[in-house]
C-alpha cells in the first residue's frame, strides 16, 4: 500500500474519531476548519487551478448564505433543502458579476473583485432590498433535519460539516484528473498559449468562476444553519484574505495542501490563544518566511504534462 494511502486512512480514522475525545470547543473550532476548508477548496477553482486572483470570494459565501436565511425565515423552506438553490444563486450572482471583468489578468482582477465583496457587503449592511434586515442581519434560521433528527450540538455538525467536506474533496479529486480540469491548468500555466492550443480561455475562466461561486454558496447554506444568525460582518474583505491566504499558504492548486492551509490558518490561532499578545505576530513571521522559501505553498502541485487533445483537428491537405 502507498505511503499516501495510508497517510490518508489514518487522516479519516483520526477525524471520524476525534469528536469522541474533545470537548464542545474544540469540536467547534474543527467546525470552523471544515468550513473553511470547503470555501477554500472552491476558491482554489478559481484561483489554484485556473489562476485568477479573485479576493472576492466572500461575496459569493454571502450570497448563499442569505438566501438560506431569507427562504427559511420568510417561507419556512427547510434549511438542507435550500442547500442547492443557496448554491445555484451564488453561481447566478458570479456569472452576472464575472462576464464583464474575465477578460482582465493580474492585479486588474484582484481589484475588481475587492470591490465586489466591498460592494455586496454595503449592501447587506444598508438593506437595499429591504430583506436582508441591515446591519442587524437575519435571526431564527431553524436547524438543518436529517432524517427526522434536529442537528443542534457542534458534535453533530461536525459529522455534517466533514461529509461536505469529503464529499467535496472527492469531487474535486475527480474535477482536477477531468478535462475540464487539465484545461484549467493549461490556462494557468499560459492562457495565450492555452487559447493557441483550440481551448476557450474565456469559457473556461467563467465556468471557473460560477462553479468555484455555486460551492461557496453551498458553505453558506450550512454555516446559516450552523449560526441560526446572519449578518453583514461575518463576509467582511477580511474574510476573503483568510480563503485567499489559505489557498496560497497550503498550496495553489493542491486538494492536500489547501486542506493543510486550512488546519493552519484556522486551527493554530485557537492553539495558541494563551499568546494572544503574539500568536499574530508569529504566526505573520511564519508567512514571511513560507513565501521566501516555499513561495509556491507547503505542498504546491505536481508538475504535469498536459497532453494537446484541445487542439482543434487539422484540416485535410495540411501537413502535421
Amino acid at each position: 500500500m502507498k505511503p499516501a494511502t495510508v497517510l490518508n486512512i489514518v487522516v479519516v480514522a483520526v477525524l471520524l474519531m476525534a469528536p469522541y475525545w474533545l470537548n464542545p470547543y474544540w469540536v467547534d473550532v474543527l467546525n470552523s476548519i471544515g468550513l473553511y476548508a470547503v470555501l477554500a477548496l472552491s476558491l482554489n477553482i478559481i484561483l489554484g487551478y485556473a489562476g485568477l486572483f479573485h479576493m472576492g470570494h466572500a461575496a459569493f459565501f454571502a450570497m448563499g448564505t442569505y438566501t438560506t436565511a431569507i427562504l427559511n425565515t420568510q417561507f419556512g423552506i427547510p434549511v438542507l433543502w435550500l442547500l442547492p438553490l443557496s448554491g445555484l444563486a451564488a453561481g447566478a450572482f458570479a456569472m452576472i458579476v464575472a462576464r464583464p471583468i474575465i477578460h482582465l489578468r493580474g492585479d486588474y482582477l484582484l481589484i475588481v473583485t475587492i470591490g465586489i465583496v466591498e460592494i455586496v457587503r454595503i449592501a447587506l449592511v444598508n438593506n437595499v432590498f429591504g430583506i436582508t434586515g441591515g446591519a442587524n442581519g437575519i435571526f431564527g434560521i431553524s436547524r438543518p433535519h436529517l432524517f427526522g433528527h434536529v442537528i443542534r450540538t457542534p458534535h453533530e455538525f461536525y459529522y455534517l460539516i466533514f461529509a461536505f467536506a469529503a464529499a467535496t474533496v472527492l469531487l474535486f479529486v475527480r474535477l482536477e484528473n477531468s478535462r475540464f480540469g487539465r484545461a484549467l491548468n493549461y490556462i494557468r500555466e499560459d492562457d495565450t498559449a492555452a487559447e493557441g492550443s483550440g481551448i476557450d480561455t474565456a469559457h473556461y475562466k467563467l465556468v471557473a468562476f460560477v462553479l468555484g461561486a455555486f460551492w461557496a454558496g453551498m458553505a453558506g447554506n450550512i454555516f446559516a444553519a450552523k449560526m441560526t444568525i446572519v449578518s453583514p460582518e461575518s463576509f467582511t474583505f477580511w474574510e476573503s484574505v483568510v480563503m485567499f491566504t489559505i489557498v496560497i499558504l497550503g498550496g495553489s492548486g493542491n486538494i492536500r495542501g489547501v486542506l493543510l492551509g486550512a488546519f493552519l490558518i484556522i486551527g493554530l490561532p485557537e492553539v495558541f490563544r494563551e499568546f494572544a499578545g503574539a500568536r499574530m505576530l508569529f504566526f505573520g513571521a511564519a508567512m514571511v518566511v513560507m513565501m521566501i522559501f516555499r513561495p509556491k505553498g507547503i505542498l504546491p502541485p505536481r508538475a504535469r504534462t498536459y497532453c494537446l487533445d484541445f487542439l482543434p483537428e487539422t484540416p485535410k491537405g495540411i501537413g502535421r
